[in-house]
């Protein structure tokens, strides 16, 4: 308990330090002062210290991301960025550590929305963290295995909305080393539906405590005596490309494992709402899995609020906002999330074929 709490004093610390460096900082991040190489050092050397950087090797790199950030912000678009964790690596050293292989999703097509739960009239805006049943952001570290936390962080969800906020945090490791039999391949990815269906057949999934996250692949040593979560109808997939029952599913099921593709600039995303041109917009361009728990409006552009796996310096407390019904960066494609009761319970029916 006291390492515990040890650690979650630290990262306090560490996120509002990091808040303090893009406060600090603010005019010379948004091109209204002038960035000379004594400031760039400057600023590094604060960077250094709050991350627990021991040498300058990634010094250029940090540089060129200010360079980057400045450039970006004087722009004025719908969305902000700013200095994080990854603020000293290249966009490729980036996409190496944190981002799977392309994922071509190939969702399964047994179930459909039944008509008398289409088109209900949800709400405007909606966030499920209002609920208290989605778990803290966490982090993936040097290992691609986004998928498993997006899968865990929508399992958590539902089954703390099913055993009324009774909090659990499950075990995205066990997927890393045991679901490899689903077409999941541990730290170079997988796909959240996958791995819903390995929880299925394998009887379910041990919390973080029993089976603890090393950011490596292991060989599976799953303990079913130790199994707490349940997927046993598998999972229901959204329509490929339909926005619009991606909400209506977010607002009556919960939290949803959704994916798209990051690109270079993604990495210092900060506030607003995230918005490019360039992105991919199908199933083979998605290299990233998340959480959506939530959407909304901000100054007029619909927006997914969403859970991502990079720690707490990252964004908006680990949190961002991206462009809804657009399929901005192929956020449409390829999501799912798990069925803890029959499929009537919440409006789904089987395809006749």
């Amino acid at each position: 308990m006291k390492i515990l709490i040890l650690c979650v004093g630290i990262l306090i610390l560490q996120v509002a330090a990091n808040v303090h460096l893009n406060v600090k900082y603010r005019d010379v991040l948004h091109g209204k002062a002038e960035l000379t190489e004594e400031t760039s050092r400057q600023i590094y050397s604060e960077f250094a210290t709050v991350y627990a950087r021991k040498s300058e090797s990634h010094y250029e790199a940090f540089r060129d991301t200010l360079n980057e950030i400045r450039e970006h912000n004087l722009k004025n678009l719908s969305w902000t960025q700013g200095i994080n964790d990854y603020s000293d690596l290249t966009f490729e050293q980036f996409a190496a550590l944190r981002l799977m292989a392309p994922q071509n999703c190939s969702a399964t097509h047994n179930l459909k929305v039944s008509d008398s739960f289409k088109n209900l009239g949800i709400p405007e805006s909606f966030e499920w963290n209002n609920f208290g049943v989605v778990t803290p952001v966490k982090n993936q570290a040097s290992c691609g295995s986004c998928w498993t936390f997006s899968t865990v962080g929508s399992l958590e969800a539902f089954w703390n909305i099913q055993n009324k906020g009774k909090n659990v945090t499950f075990s995205e490791q066990q997927l890393v080393d045991c679901a490899g039999d689903f077409n999941n391949f541990g730290c170079s990815g997988g796909l959240p539906s996958q791995a819903f269906e390995y929880i299925r057949h394998a009887g379910g999934i041990q919390t973080d405590l029993t089976y603890t996250y090393k950011a490596v692949n292991q060989v599976c040593a799953a303990d079913k005596t130790k199994y707490v979560g349940q997927v046993k109808y598998g999972s229901y997939n959204i329509t490929e490309g339909d926005e619009v029952e991606l909400a209506e599913r977010l607002y009556i099921a919960g939290p949803i494992a959704i994916s798209f593709q990051v690109i270079n600039g993604f990495k210092n995303y900060m506030t607003g709402v995230y918005s490019v041109a360039g992105c991919g917009k199908t199933t083979q361009d998605i290299n990233h899995a998340v959480l959506a728990t939530g959407y909304g409006t901000e100054n007029g552009m619909k927006f997914w609020n969403v859970k991502n796996s990079w720690g707490t310096s990252f964004g908006n407390q680990g949190y961002f906002k991206i462009e809804r019904e657009k399929n901005m960066c192929a956020i449409a494609m390829c999501n799912s999330y798990p069925l803890l009761d029959r499929p009537t319970s919440q409006g789904l029916e089987e395809v006749i074929v």
